[in-house]
Parts: structure tokens; sequence; C-alpha cells
């Protein structure tokens, strides 16, 4: 009987692993920008909707990205068929345009409040007229319902979107996926964050995509590009100017849309240059000022420094973030320079700081840091936002580039508080975050981040933990311009974000858009200090011309001004954030999640309104095995179920043979 309870046990924990493995399955990547595609649900064989063509325009001017995507697909079955068309992007995407295109006829998609538009769409599927309906469920994930697609109906949906490029190391990255796998759906409108991967069947490994991919990409940078390749496909690059350069995919790529389309490039100059982008729209007028760091940086250019580290000593953090956190604080306090100075502020249900001035970076301060944190064991709770307050209000002497790291798991509910004083003090210090834990909150760490103009670094095991510090100095280690100004003279300019700059660092460009009015006149004026004193740049406006291509700096304003509205999650946007940002949708033509593009063909193709729901295959991406298929849930609950089936054929066989024991003993 011992026997047969162990085995009950292993195919307990057989079970849980399944599940794990199942719920494991479901998660993706919340950042990644995904390709769009077609899901549609039901007996696989019967019917499908493939992919005939992409073709995709790229339009990027500074840093910023305008996508013209244009797919085609045709219903190759015999019934009418319902569709959701699945669209993950960044969370930096701006969806401001749809169109659906049937046989000849065009269907210009509206923006409207999410419930009319729902409402729509669901009157017109019953009237059997073709619809599309677009929504957000969450910054990063989109879908789009398609309704009574006839027989032979050839579709083409046309979406644009834009979105800001972040370089990393002074390096800009552009990504157009075309790789299909599993994605996220949410199956909770009420509550986006719950949701499942989308069930999507797989070509086999030795079948090619049949669909065509076509990329053509204009990059008008605002300053000399260079280091321009593709590491994913060749390209043939056209140079219009140093500045300007058109490209697109050699010939033999547009059969291989089975891997992401991958653009870098990097800005050239070893000083601080300063780029303007200016778009003339028909009632407003938008602008995106850059200053872009060096490529190398001089030690005599860099100002003279002073960290804060405010480090949580909460109960959650006891174990692995804490001994991490001692680590990392060691290796960073360590490596600091002797003219250098810094701070330590600990904190749990109160805060403790190292001293009330800052301290000079020599080594008996150092050692003094390290054994103020060798003592820290982890209790009590987590009051983030009065220790970042204190931080704040420590003695700071104007000239020096001040930075404050925040290292904790992120287990407080203060969220929105501590995210509005750090956006409210940016002027005060440059915010940088470091997650540690086998689970932190993510929404903490990237939101301080974000609320800071920063990177979030997060170590959720001991093994990355050297690796992910090391990064993590680097980028914080070369602040170039501190008491960062940016002045229009005889340039009426308003509506500018941020109202406060942070410090100019090696690895982080200063970005300032808003919008102007009048004439192009005028000046910009960037001014700081650096290590070798006073800094300024002057930029003339009129010398800038003006360019169609940066059209999509309307959307960039206003889904910036959307994402600080938002950001900070549902519980966190009142009504009249609500309103604020319904309004902005409906006036910039942008998807949001209280808008949501509706698109109706009043002509009724289907009277009865019956149409069915079906699966179709699509390829793997290059390089991925048929393994990949064999690990989709089915798979695993196919196996899950055989275990039980196998407890319960040998707990019914050894019940039986005790009973054939008892009865022969007796």
């Amino acid at each position: 009987m011992k026997f047969t309870k162990f085995f009950i046990s292993c195919v307990v924990i057989v079970v849980a692993s399944a599940f794990a493995a199942v719920s494991a399955f479901s998660q993706t990547d919340p950042d990644k920008t995904l390709s769009p595609f077609f899901h549609v649900q039901g007996d696989p064989g019967i019917d499908s909707l493939p992919l005939k063509d992409t073709q995709v325009e790229v339009a990027i001017s500074g840093v910023i990205a305008d996508v013209r995507v244009r797919q085609t697909y045709l219903n190759e079955g015999s019934r009418a068929i319902n569709a959701t068309y699945v669209f993950p992007a960044s969370t930096r995407a701006a969806v401001y345009g749809m169109q659906m295109r049937i046989r000849d006829e065009i269907i210009t998609a509206k923006i409207k409040e999410r419930e009319v538009a729902k409402q729509e769409f669901e009157a017109a599927k019953k009237e059997g007229k073709s619809a599309s309906l677009l929504e957000q469920d969450r910054p990063n994930v989109f879908t789009m319902n398609l309704a009574n697609i006839m027989p032979q109906d050839q579709i083409v949906i046309e979406l644009r979107y834009t979105e800001i490029l972040i370089p990393t190391d002074g390096v800009y990255e552009f990504v157009y996926p075309t790789v299909i796998g599993p994605r996220y759906s949410s199956t909770n409108k009420d509550d986006p964050a719950k949701g499942e991967a989308v069930k999507t069947s797989h070509l086999r490994e030795s079948k090619q995509p049949t669909s065509t991919l076509h990329i053509s990409t204009r990059i008008s940078a605002g300053l000399p590009i260079q280091e321009l390749s593709s590491p994913s496909h060749q390209i043939a690059p056209a140079w219009q100017s140093p500045n300007i350069a058109d490209l697109s995919l050699n010939e033999p790529d547009a059969f291989q849309g089975n891997r992401d389309f991958i653009l870098k490039y990097r800005l050239s100059g070893d000083q601080i240059n300063s780029g303007l982008l200016l778009f003339q729209g028909e009632h407003e007028n938008f602008f995106l000022y850059m200053a872009q760091p060096p490529q190398r940086v001089r030690a005599e250019e860099i100002p003279p420094r002073e960290y804060i580290f405010v480090v949580d000593v909460s109960g959650s953090m006891e174990g692995f973030p804490l001994e991490t956190a001692k680590r990392l604080l060691q290796e960073l306090i360590g490596n600091l320079r002797p003219t250098d100075h810094f701070n330590v502020v600990l904190f749990s249900g109160d805060s403790t700081v190292l001293s009330e001035t800052p301290l000079q970076a020599n080594a008996e301060n150092v050692s003094r840091a390290f054994s103020l944190i060798d003592q820290q064991r982890g209790n009590g709770g987590t009051e983030l936002l009065e220790a970042m307050k204190r931080a704040m209000d420590l003695p700071h002497q104007k000239g020096i580039a001040r930075s404050i790291i925040l290292v904790t798991d992120g287990y407080i509910s203060a969220e929105k508080e501590a995210f509005d004083h750090i956006r409210n003090n940016l002027g005060r210090a440059n915010i940088f975050s470091f997650g540690i834990g086998s689970s932190v909150n993510r929404y903490l760490i990237e939101g301080v981040a974000k609320a800071g103009m920063g990177e979030p670094f997060v170590i959720t095991d001991e093994a990355e933990a050297a690796a992910t510090a090391a990064k993590f100095r680097e980028y914080i280690q070369n602040p170039l311009l501190t008491n960062v100004e940016l002045r229009a003279n005889g340039f009426d300019i308003y509506d500018v974000q941020p109202k406060v700059l942070p410090d100019l660092f090696a690895r982080r460009p200063v970005i300032v858009f808003g919008k102007w009015r009048g004439p192009v006149t005028g000046t910009f004026e960037l001014t700081g200090m650096s290590g070798q004193g006073a800094y300024s740049s002057v930029l003339d406006v009129s010398s800038v011309k003006q360019d169609e291509g940066n059209r999509a700096l309307r959307y960039l304003w206003a889904r910036s001004r959307i994402s600080e509205l938002s950001d900070y999650g549902a519980r966190f946007v009142d009504d009249a954030c609500v309103k604020e940002i319904t309004s902005l949708g409906l006036k910039y033509n942008l998807l949001t999640q209280y808008t949501s593009f509706i698109a109706v063909r009043e002509k009724i193709v289907n009277p009865n309104g019956d149409a069915s729901d079906v699966n179709q295959a699509v390829p793997l991406p290059l390089g991925v095995s048929d393994m990949a298929i064999g690990s989709e849930p089915e798979l695993i609950l196919m196996l899950m179920l055989g275990a039980i089936f196998a407890t319960v054929v040998f707990i019914r066989r050894r019940f039986t043979l005790a009973a054939v024991t008892n009865i022969a003993a007796k």
C-alpha cells in the first residue's frame, strides 16, 4: 500500500508539472514587437484563409518608425468565414489607421468609442455584412474580428502604426517580425492581464512559406548614418545623402518570410550632436528634438558624479534577493572613482541613511558602506515612497550628476505615488531601477525606469547576476551633461514633453517633442555642465527642412501623452483620465483601450448570417524543428490524461491482486 501511495504521489507531481508547462507555454514577452497574423478557429483542413503576400513600407524619421503593412488573404473554401486577426506589437506602437479591401471595394475604418464600435460590429455580423473590428486588449496586444468573409473573397488588410526606436549602446534597431508562433490573446476584456496563448497549427519543418514578403525602408535620421546593416536579410541600400538612405530586400529574400526582419544603424559623431524633425499639419505642427551622445566618451568629459543607492531590506528581500543586492552594491560602490561621491539609503518599514551628506568614495567610506550593508538581514514592511523622498531631499551640489539607483524586488502597493514623485523630480536626479528576485514586480521596476526615462534591469537568477550588474554599471557610469536645459529662442513651442530633462548619458540620448506655431524661425539651445565646464549647443530652426515622412510625429506625441495617462495601470485611471484618453484617441485617430477601429461593408453578402470558424497552419520559424510542435499544450494534456489512466489501471490491478492473495490465504 505504501508503494501505491508513492506511485500516486509521483503521478500527482507529473500532472502538476503538466499544468505548469501549459501555463508556461501561455506566456510571451510582453514588450516584444510581434507580427500580425490571422487566427481562425475550428475544424482544420476543411477551409482556410492563407496569407498570400505581405508588403511592408517603413519610413524612419530620426527615432520614429512609421509603418504601413498590407497583407493579402484568400478564402479558398466553400463557406463563409469568421476570423480573428491578432496583432501583437511593442508597447510603443501607436496604431492610427486601418483599411479593409474586399475585391475592388475599400472600406476605411473609423475610430469610435470602444463599446459603440463593438455594438456596430455585432449588428453588422448578424445582418450578414462583411465587417472588421480592431480593438486594443493591452498596450501591446491588438485583436481584430472579421465577419462574413465569403468563399473566394480576397481580403487585403492595411494597418498603419508608428513607434519610437530607443537606441541600445548607441545602436538603433527596427524589427518587423514575420514569424508566426504562439501568441497572446486576452480572454477577459475587463482584465486583459488574464489570457491564454492562441492555439495555432504549424506546417512541418520541411514546408517552406508559400507567401511572399516585400519590405522597403527609408531612413531620414537627422544626423549622418553609420553602420547600416541587417543581420537577418540581405539589403541593398541606396544613399540619397549622409542622413538619408533607401533600402529594400534583395529579390531572393522576398520568399523568406519565416524569420524576423531586423535593421540596425548607428548615428555618427564623436561630439554631442543635435537634430530636429519638423512636421507641419493642417491644424497643428509637431517637432522632435534629439541630442545624440557621442560613440566614444573621454574621461575628462564626464562631470563629477554622485550615486545614492536606495536599497530594499524588507522581509521579502530575505535570502537570494538581499544577498545578491549586497554583492551588487559592493561591486558598484567598489568601482567608484575617488573623485565620486555616494550615499546609501536602506528602507523597509522606515529608512536608514548612511550619511546626511554625500561621502567621498575613498577606502574608508567604502568600507563603512560595506559594513552597513553586510549587517542587513531582511525584515519589516516596504515604504518605498518615503525612502525615495528622503534620497531626493539629501543635500546636492549643483553641477554634479546625481543618480539614484533603486534596488528592490518591487513588492509594494504605492506604485503610482512613487512614479509621480520620480517624474516630478527629474531635474533633481537621474533614476535607475534594478529588480532582484525570482519573481519581481516588473510593473514597478519598469515603471520606475520609465518615469525616470531610463532602462530597467532585472536579476531573477544568481547565475546572471554578475553579467547583468556589469551591464548596469556601464549604463550608469558615463553621464556627459548634467543640469540639462533646452530653450527655444524665437520659436513658439508648447505642449512639450518631457517638461524636465534628465542628464545626458553616453548610452541614453535626450529626446524632446511637442508642438509649435508660427513661422519656422529662431533657435534651439541645449545647455548643461560637462566635465570640462559649461556646455552650449545652438541649432538654427530655419535650416531644418520639413519632411512629409515626419507625419508620424503627431501620433507619437498623442501616444506618449496617452502612455503617460494610462501606463500606470487601469486601477489608477480615473474618470478624468478615461475622458482625456478617449478624446485623444478620437482626435488623433488612435487605437486605445477606450477607442476602436470599425469598418463595415454596407452590402449584405450573407443573408442568413451563418459563418464557420476554421483553422489554418502557418510556417515554423527558420531553424525550429518539428519537436517544437510536439510541445504544444494539447500534447501535454494528452500525456497528463495518459498518466491518470495508467494510475487507475495500476490501482485496479493492485487491489485485484490483493483480493486474490487474501482469498488464497483463507
